[in-house]
């Protein structure tokens, strides 16, 4: 098993001034992760055309660190991206595949949709659409020996049972799912219920946690969201939450998982802190899963 962090978790002490973005590959190699996992609108580009530089120099940094970069996360709306322009939101994500490359990531994980806002249709409704996009995609990447992945993300995109029906719609040997266990809970999911549904076609793996409060709660205010039905979450540390992190690695045990699996911390505690003390426990959790 091999552990990554998502730049992502990252975020807040970027925003910050406290680390740069490069300055994350050795932060995360001092921790103790195998890797690193970049993220488009975190690595520090202020345009795509600057985007291929940026790209460069954080792989020559990871190198530098003996690092890997893990996989590629970028954002997509195969609907209603490039200003409903769905040609060319598929070449947009293309590129994105291209960076992907000058980062020698052997994954690249990218959103689907977050839903149709005039005549909205059902998820299975929109799927056939979706799907061929997705396949274009996936097609496209095989060229370059990246494998395309989307994540239970976005509200419309999160359910289980949603994902995988795409992914048995698109039906392509390089196209697969990349399961965050924390997000299902934004779709109101039990997550190792959630988790046993999407193994056999996971190819990475989102470590997160969130506390979870009713909506019958109070509300908890700043730093919390609201999930479809209208509970709250809000990120915390691995293990500092509700999500049953080591039922849902024991499951992905059970399924023959046995790659990458990447913190992705979004809660308010100081992230350094949280990076690294989320970390020692993940690592537990599989050794106990």
């Amino acid at each position: 098993m091999k552990f990554s962090v998502s730049l992502y978790s990252f975020f807040s002490a970027i925003r910050s001034g406290e680390i740069t973005p490069i300055e994350c590959v050795a932060k995360a190699k001092e921790f103790g992760f195998d890797a690193i996992e970049a993220v488009d609108f975190v690595m520090g580009a202020s345009s795509p055309e600057e985007m291929p530089e940026v790209a460069r120099k954080l792989r020559e940094e990871a190198d530098r660190q003996g690092m890997p970069i893990s996989s590629f996360a970028v954002g997509a709306d195969l609907l209603n991206g490039s200003d409903g322009d769905r040609k060319a939101e598929i070449e947009r994500v293309k590129r994105m595949v291209d960076i992907a490359e000058v980062l020698g990531a052997p994954r690249m994980r990218h959103d689907i949709t977050m839903g149709q806002k005039d005549s909205p249709k059902s998820y299975a409704a929109l799927v056939p659409e979706l799907a061929e996009a997705v396949r274009e995609i996936a097609e496209y990447a095989a060229g370059k020996g990246i494998v395309t992945m989307t994540e239970n993300h976005g509200f419309f995109s999160q359910d289980s049972e949603r994902v995988e029906l795409l992914y048995n719609t698109v039906n392509h040997p390089n196209f697969g799912l990349l399961c965050d266990i924390g997000n299902f809970t934004c779709a109101d999911e039990n997550p190792a219920t959630a988790v046993a549904r999407v193994a056999p076609y996971t190819r990475y793996v989102h470590a997160k946690d969130f506390i979870i409060k009713s909506y019958y709660d109070n509300d908890p205010g700043e730093g919390a969201f609201q999930t479809r039905a209208g509970n709250y979450l809000r990120g915390t540390v691995i293990g500092h939450g509700n999500v049953p992190v080591k039922q849902c690695l024991s499951i992905l045990k059970r399924a023959g998982y046995d790659d990458t699996i990447a913190i992705e911390f979004e809660g308010m505690e100081p992230a350094l802190t949280a990076i690294r003390i989320g970390l020692a426990n993940l690592k537990k959790y599989w050794d106990e899963a």
